[in-house]
């Protein structure tokens, strides 16, 4: 019998890996810059430093944080799969939370340009590092090589020499040969930078400069202008809230969960979402530990509410990372969606925002503008009455900065609930009037000497009324002399019997109630609540009354 020999294996990682788990994977560049931000972060820099140059299309990442020596370039840097959290440590030596956690997340800046140099050192050392070339690198990827066999190029810091002048220690990211995603809008870049790397804002030990510019909550000014409300947590510090939001009309305290800060703030339109000039909408966002963790929350719990269009925020829940469960995909764009703690979360949510959306609808329509048509706690009529009252009202508004404006706010507003109900009910009068002249002239009913007489009395109060008024134009647009004739008149053509009150009901009579009513809303009188309560009960009877007669 032969015994078989004994033989050592072990695993062979091909260079094709990097590809699967990096160059291919990171779409979005704010991903991309998040990995090289994170970096900076976990090693404790102050300051992180990029500096774009269209004319060379590239740009440098630089941070003055513990840099890194040979060996912790080759076997730290370089290892893929390295975490800073292998030995239960979820902190920096500064205390800071740590936002790496695979080591595949320095992949990242392979996605970006041709051509990355890297050159890093700790305090009082010398510069260590190299040059990863995207072409090189494919070609040792086609011809299967492994790991060990692809040599970076050799670093030389004398081409650095502009980025590490007075750089005492830290890491310096050089990229070379820019995607077109970035190399031509630095001031997207610089608002993409205000809104998802909130550590830099919430920290006040973490600065990011581009092109040697402080970024700070007033990139996002545009944004700020154009937010009408806002809910806010307690535990919430943005500068960008706390400074930045001065144009706020309403604000209100909301609780989401516990160990979960942020805010939920409204613009006017949702075209004001915009502004990042590339197409992409600022939207409600979740940051674990100051990072953008998940965009757009509101994509997992949708309720196909129009108040969705016009919200954006920052949730932050940096209770979502933990030592015990990594909760983000590999891409790190995402969180992994049936992870039960981040379901939670969005149940939670889903709640708060259910709250948000019934605030919105009610500020709206106090701030004169359209709200939330699917909430049924207004009536439609009602609603489309107010819509139409903002719309009309809009045209009364003196400028800003106006001696009247508060006094004439004051008075418009005051106005609001009577137009509530006067449009809606001049809508009724107008329809309900205009059917039964059109019932009488289907159905050919001849006018009565009453009716003649009515007819002619108002013809000769018009006549008379356009010689004061110097109008020769025809002005009410009827051939049969109906359009003089009111609910009352009309209603006696159709429906005579009701003439003896002693009788049934009939449309008569309704209209007979109806009458004074009408009239003082004909001119647009304001209505007490008996005479609405009064005016409502009746005309249900007529609109009763006129869908019987009209049917028949």
């Amino acid at each position: 019998m032969t015994k078989s020999k004994n033989e050592n294996f072990s695993f062979e990682i091909s260079l094709s890996v990097l590809d699967h788990l990096g160059r291919n994977l990171y779409r979005s560049f704010v991903t991309v810059l998040g990995e090289a931000i994170s970096n900076s972060w976990d090693a404790d820099a102050r300051n992180v430093r990029i500096y774009i140059d269209k004319s060379k299309n590239s740009f440098v990442i630089i941070d003055d944080g513990d840099g890194m020596t040979s060996d912790d370039f080759q076997n730290k840097f370089l290892r893929i799969g390295y975490s800073k959290r292998k030995n239960g440590s979820s902190m920096s030596k500064n205390q800071r939370p740590f936002i790496g956690r695979k080591g595949i997340g320095k992949l990242a800046l392979l996605s970006c340009a041709d051509e990355i140099t890297i050159a890093s050192k700790v305090k009082g050392g010398s510069y260590v590092g190299g040059v990863i070339n995207n072409k090189g690198l494919d070609k040792a990827i086609t011809d299967d090589r492994a790991p060990q066999e692809y040599e970076l190029g050799v670093l030389d810091v004398v081409k650095l020499k502009k980025f590490t002048n007075k750089h005492k220690k830290g890491t310096v990211l050089y990229f070379k040969g820019l995607k077109d995603e970035i190399k031509n809008n630095i001031d997207y870049l610089k608002k993409i930078v205000a809104l998802y790397f909130r550590f830099s804002l919430l920290d006040s030990t973490f600065n990011i400069f581009i092109n040697d510019e402080k970024i700070t909550y007033k990139h996002l000014n545009d944004l700020s202008k154009k937010t009408e409300f806002l809910w806010e947590t307690d535990g919430n510090k943005d500068p960008f809230v706390r400074q930045g939001l001065k144009f706020l009309k309403e604000e209100k305290r909301i609780k989401i969960g516990s160990g979960i800060n942020g805010f939920i703030a409204s613009v006017d339109k949702p075209r004001d979402l915009n502004v990042l000039s590339t197409g992409e909408r600022v939207s409600i966002d979740l940051f674990v530990n100051g990072r953008l963790r998940e965009k757009d929350i509101l994509k997992h719990i949708p309720t196909a509410r129009i108040a969705e269009s016009y919200l954006y925020g920052q949730i932050h829940f940096d209770n979502l990372d933990d030592n015990d469960k990594d909760r983000f995909t590999s891409s790190r764009e995402n969180v992994v969606a049936d992870d039960p703690k981040y379901k939670e979360f969005l149940v939670e949510f889903k709640k708060t925002i259910e709250g948000v959306i019934k605030d919105w609808d009610t500020w709206r329509i106090k701030n004169r503008k359209d709200g939330n048509p699917e909430n049924e706690d207004i009536l439609k009529r009602d609603r489309k009455s107010l819509e139409l009252y903002n719309v009309v009202s809009g045209e009364y508004i003196p400028p800003k900065g106006s001696a009247k404006k508060s006094l004439i706010d004051e008075w418009v507003d005051s106005l609001a609930n009577d137009a509530k109900y006067n449009f809606s009910s001049y809508a009724e009068c107008f329809i309900s009037e205009n059917l039964i002249r059109k019932y009488i002239g289907n159905k050919k009913i001849k006018m009565t000497e009453e009716a003649e007489r009515e007819i002619k009395k108002w013809k000769d109060i018009e006549k008379q009324n356009k010689g004061a008024g110097n109008i020769s134009i025809k002005i009410r647009n009827s051939e049969t002399g109906l359009g003089y004739l009111s609910m009352t008149d009309l209603s006696a053509l159709v429906d005579k019997k009701g003439r003896d009150k002693l009788k049934e009901a009939s449309l008569f009579r309704d209209a007979t109630e109806y009458k004074p009513i009408r009239d003082a809303l004909a001119h647009t009188a304001l209505l007490t609540d008996a005479a609405k309560s009064k005016l409502t009960s009746v005309y249900n009877n007529i609109k009763e009354r006129v869908n019987v007669l009209i049917s028949k």
